[in-house]
């Protein structure tokens, strides 16, 4: 079953080679594509009393599952050699969208990135950022609210233009995030078949 976790919590889940139950190594950073909206993959540590930096890579495509509290890979061998993978070293599109504003197509700022959302399970994907929030002023408020991406979400320089429509979907909380991003998919879908 998916659910919904920032991907800044999956930092230091350990990755599970399924074949032996074995923890292999664990999340150290996550790399993610701005421009396409999908996962790239994870950098990686080191486990156990050695922990340190891996140079080796793991694929979002070499994962099998992503959980609440480990990153499931089929077994060792889907941990690649940095070298192979280059949208991992260079990943292109995918600069860091921590900090960049979001902004409604209507030009309404709701607030800065500060995290990406993803959506767990054998597929994993990202399906929304969670922004720090600012009010008709355009100054920062306490509340962290998330937001959907799609297709139509643009990202520009250090900006992310979230159609005008979408913004009704937007919460307060990530419980109820998780069925305004099914309702926002669907509502995509019913504009798509007209």
């Amino acid at each position: 079953m998916a659910h919904l976790i920032r991907a800044g919590d999956l930092i230091g889940h350990p990755v599970v080679a399924i074949d032996s139950g074995e923890d292999v190594a664990e999340v150290r950073d996550v790399v993610y594509d701005a421009g396409k909206h999908r996962l790239v993959g994870f950098t990686l540590n080191k486990r156990g009393i050695f922990a340190g930096r891996l140079k080796d890579v793991l694929p979002a495509t070499s994962i099998s599952a992503i959980g609440a509290d480990a990153v499931m890979i089929a077994d060792e061998s889907q941990i690649t050699e940095s070298e192979q993978p280059e949208a991992l070293e260079s990943p292109g599109d995918s600069a860091s969208v921590i900090g960049n504003r979001v902004l409604s197509s209507q030009g309404t700022d709701l607030g800065e990135v500060v995290g990406v959302v993803l959506e767990t399970g054998d597929d994993p994907i990202a399906v929304g950022y969670e922004i720090d929030a600012t009010d008709a002023a355009g100054d920062t408020k306490a509340d962290r609210v998330f937001v959907p991406i799609s297709a139509q979400m643009a990202l520009s320089g250090d900006n992310l233009m979230l159609p005008e429509e979408a913004t009704e979907f937007v919460r307060n909380d990530l419980a109820g995030f998780g069925a305004a991003v099914t309702e926002y998919r669907a509502s995509l879908d019913q504009g798509s078949d007209r």
